[in-house]
């Protein structure tokens, strides 16, 4: 059993969890707040286009770049161009160029991949992701970008509250609020990233969104919705990884399971 644990690839997979747990207690507690969890799917597919686009210039010569950091430049710009059309508090015109720019990805993703049909399953691995398969690159990269996230929620905390629940009064108080808008949306997309690799474009919203739905129903303080979002999502991928090991199940869709799960447990005893 000692034995198991100290695998290189278990190792990496608990890593993965944490920093992934850590994203989830931050950009998904803020994604719940803002109601904007349109935006992780919208980023993890932009991601996945901007993986393709990495592995065709990385199979044709041009130049190299990790498929991780390809589907974050796409991902951020997304979030960009969200954050636009939402800097004055307009949730349903983001929703909107969320939705253009998600099908725009997908698109762009299939092209992309159809360039380089030998190398395909390294673009749609993205997709479904695997704890399991991680390489010490991946987890190096969502590292860097998960302290960079943390770092940065840290410093802006109180903007990033007041923006969330109060845009108009951010801006009426003199918060320079499109600022922060632009900032936590893209913070929110690269978390998407980070997480992607790991569960999928198809399980983001089931370790993002899931486990901070489940700590807001009951919870009695923003910090504690935080705190909750992180155990949730960490208990929830201690036991995906475990039932993987047990019977051959991924690990993501798992956890995807038991953070839906708690979800809905909870409204069900809320009401």
């Amino acid at each position: 059993m000692l034995e198991l644990l100290a695998t290189p690839y278990l190792i990496r997979a608990l890593v993965a969890l944490v920093l992934i747990s850590i994203n989830a207690a931050l950009a998904g507690s803020f994604t719940v707040f803002r109601g904007q969890s349109f935006l992780v799917a919208g980023a993890a597919h932009a991601a996945l286009a901007g993986a393709a686009l990495a592995i065709v210039l990385d199979v044709y010569g041009v130049f190299h770049m990790h498929p991780l950091m390809g589907g974050l430049i796409f991902a951020v710009l997304m979030a960009l161009s969200a954050g636009y059309v939402s800097r004055e508090g307009k949730s349903e015109r983001s929703e909107t160029a969320i939705g253009v720019a998600f099908a725009i990805s997908m698109a762009l993703a299939i092209l992309f991949i159809s360039l380089i049909p030998e190398y395909s399953s390294r673009a749609w691995g993205l997709l479904m992701g695997d704890l399991m398969l991680l390489t010490e690159g991946d987890i190096l990269l969502m590292l860097i970008a998960t302290i960079a996230v943390a770092a940065i929620f840290v410093l802006f905390y109180r903007e990033f509250l007041f923006i969330s629940f109060d845009m108009e009064g951010a801006i009426a108080y003199g918060v320079r609020a499109a600022r922060y808008n632009y900032l936590l949306t893209v913070l929110i997309a690269a978390s998407a990233v980070v997480i992607l690799k790991g569960v999928g474009a198809i399980l983001i919203y089931a370790m993002l969104i899931a486990p901070a739905a489940a700590a807001h129903e009951g919870a009695r303080s923003i910090n504690s919705v935080i705190a909750l979002t992180f155990l949730i999502a960490l208990i929830s991928g201690l036991v995906g990884i475990a039932v993987s090991f047990l019977y051959p199940l991924s690990p993501g869709a798992v956890a995807g399971l038991i953070a839906g799960g708690v979800y809905f447990v909870k409204i069900l005893k809320r009401g």
